[in-house]
C-alpha cells in the first residue's frame, strides 16, 4: 500500500575554475567554520561538534533568511571529493564538491540533489530555484578569497 506522498527530487551541477591551488581550495571549501568567509548566504555557523573537521562533523548554518538546517560531512577524500547533507523542515539537500587540478588553478563540481515530500516541496523548489546560481557566486567568491 502505497501513502500517495509527492515527492520532489532536483539534481544540479555547478562547475567553476578557481584560481588558486587544489589543496588550498579544498581546505578552504571543506571546513564548515570558514563557510561564512565565502558563502553569501550565511550569517555564521554553530558547530555541534568539537575538533577538527571529519566524517560525521554536524554544525548548524544561521542563514541571512533565518534558516537553521543542520549538516553533516558524509564523505572525505582530501584534495578529491568531500559529501555533507543537510536537513532543514523535511528537506533533505546531497551536496557534493569534486575538485580536480588544471594547470596551477583547480576545477570544483559541485553537485546537489534536493529532495521535498509533498508538504515542503515549495521550500524544495525555492532551493531548487535559487541554489546553482548562488553556489556558483559562491565559489566564485572562495576562488577571490584564494587568489
Amino acid at each position: 500500500m502505497t501513502s500517495g506522498l509527492l515527492i520532489m527530487e532536483y539534481r544540479f551541477c555547478v562547475t567553476a575554475k578557481l584560481a588558486a591551488s587544489l589543496s588550498d581550495v579544498f581546505v578552504l571549501l571543506s571546513d564548515p567554520r570558514r563557510r561564512p568567509e565565502w558563502q553569501s548566504s550565511l550569517r555564521r555557523v554553530i558547530m555541534l561538534d568539537p575538533g577538527t573537521p571529519r566524517i560525521g562533523t554536524r554544525w548548524r548554518d544561521v542563514t541571512v533568511i533565518g534558516a537553521q538546517p543542520e549538516l553533516e560531512i558524509t564523505e572525505w577524500e582530501t584534495d578529491r571529493r568531500w559529501t555533507e547533507v543537510g536537513r532543514w523542515h523535511g528537506v533533505t539537500v546531497v551536496g557534493t564538491l569534486t575538485f580536480s587540478p588544471v594547470d596551477q588553478c583547480c576545477t570544483v563540481n559541485a553537485t546537489a540533489t534536493i529532495t521535498a515530500p509533498g508538504w515542503r516541496i515549495p521550500i524544495g523548489w525555492g532551493a531548487a530555484l535559487l541554489a546553482p546560481r548562488g553556489i556558483r557566486h559562491d565559489l566564485h567568491r572562495a576562488g577571490r578569497l584564494l587568489g
